[in-house]
């Protein structure tokens, strides 16, 4: 079995939402749930060892827009959200994380041989990452709060526009080059995060801001869940200029396992099959080379391949790559070590991989 270290996932959003109706979040991680995709024993059964785990704020007011006759859709933009709140909630998240390591359901780790020896030890390696900075105020000063409570990865904005930057619009077909990129906020933001050794995700942000940050940071550039837009146009998907632009950095995407991703048609169903999302892997490793690609499932954010089901179907993936032709020096990079490689880059780490 494929150890594998996961780009991006959403179980702190489906754990704090539980909370907010009293159930504990600290058994539902360690003893299991029927619900979502990921808790420790199914992670553990399909090889799941840890991952970049979000404090996402939810945006109330969105719905994702149906498919007109065409196949299309355009969502609408969610609201900008006021400071205040966001901070509450993700104070909230980061709580449930550090709960989570107390009670050793997980291990939350800052640094990547704290990655490797949770791994070793068969501990769920969990990483806080922070996708839209709506919690963050332009001052930075809660950046160094967080940084300090084991934020080690954060996007600038989801897909919504905030004070640092402008998002992509969840949308088919449609390319990303759809507003502004960063603000004066967005680059004093990445001038820290270089600063910190904090990682700066490029998976929701627009075009422009996606050209902004490759000028503004010296870190290798990530894109932790995105695919390749010339084959599922959708707004969220990297171009082949972007996709070089990654390569050039020595940086990485993560596979993104949300259908809407995948699927040529760009449509939510989890009856795609795993020759879309290996379809999508070899057009990125063919781009930019098997040392920039990785997984980034977005587990309990979206709809994925019923084929894999949730985390503990992973290793169904990790088989339709080998039968596809990937052997395991080449599996084990897609799995785990790029992202240990590029993370330990990223945070000012002596051993690289």
């Amino acid at each position: 079995m494929q150890a594998v270290f996961d780009g991006h996932n959403d179980v702190l959003l489906r754990l704090w939402s539980h909370a907010r109706g009293g159930q504990d979040p600290v058994a539902e991680f360690r003893d299991g749930t029927p619900s979502g995709h990921i808790d420790g024993p199914r992670a553990a059964k399909g090889g799941l060892a840890g991952g970049l785990c979000a404090i996402y704020i939810p945006s109330g007011d969105l719905i994702l827009k149906q498919p007109d006759a065409n196949g299309h859709y355009v969502t609408p933009m969610s609201a900008p959200l006021e400071r205040g709140p966001s901070l509450e909630i993700a104070l909230q998240f980061a709580a449930i994380a550090l709960r989570l390591d107390q009670a050793k359901a997980w291990r939350l780790c800052r640094t990547t041989a704290e990655i490797r020896k949770a791994m070793a030890d068969g501990i769920f390696a969990a990483v806080l990452h922070m996708e839209g900075c709506e919690a963050i105020d332009a001052d930075l000063a809660a950046l160094e709060t967080f940084y300090a409570a084991g934020l080690r990865s954060l996007g600038p904005v989801w897909s919504r526009h905030n004070i640092f930057g402008h998002g992509v619009p969840f949308a088919y077909p449609m390319d990303p080059d759809t507003g502004p990129g960063l603000t004066d906020a967005g680059f004093a933001l990445v001038r820290a995060c270089d600063r910190l050794g904090i990682a700066i995700d490029l998976a929701h942000i627009t075009e422009k801001g996606f050209w902004d940050v490759a000028k503004a940071s010296t870190a290798p550039l990530i894109a932790s869940h995105s695919n390749a837009h010339a084959l599922t146009p959708v707004a969220r998907n990297l171009t082949d200029k972007q996709m070089d632009a990654i390569r050039e950095s020595g940086g990485l995407a993560g596979l993104n396992y949300a259908t809407t991703m995948l699927r040529p048609d760009g449509q939510e169903n989890a009856a795609t099959p795993l020759s879309d999302m290996v379809r999508h892997v070899d057009y990125m490793v063919e781009r930019m080379g098997i040392d920039c690609v990785a997984l980034g499932s977005d587990f309990d954010g979206a709809t994925i391949p019923a084929e894999i089901s949730d985390a503990g179907g992973n290793q169904n993936l990790i088989a339709a790559l080998r039968s596809a032709g990937y052997g395991e020096d080449d599996l084990t990079k897609l799995c785990r070590e790029n992202w240990l490689r590029v993370l330990s880059k990223v945070w000012h780490e002596t051993d690289q991989g």
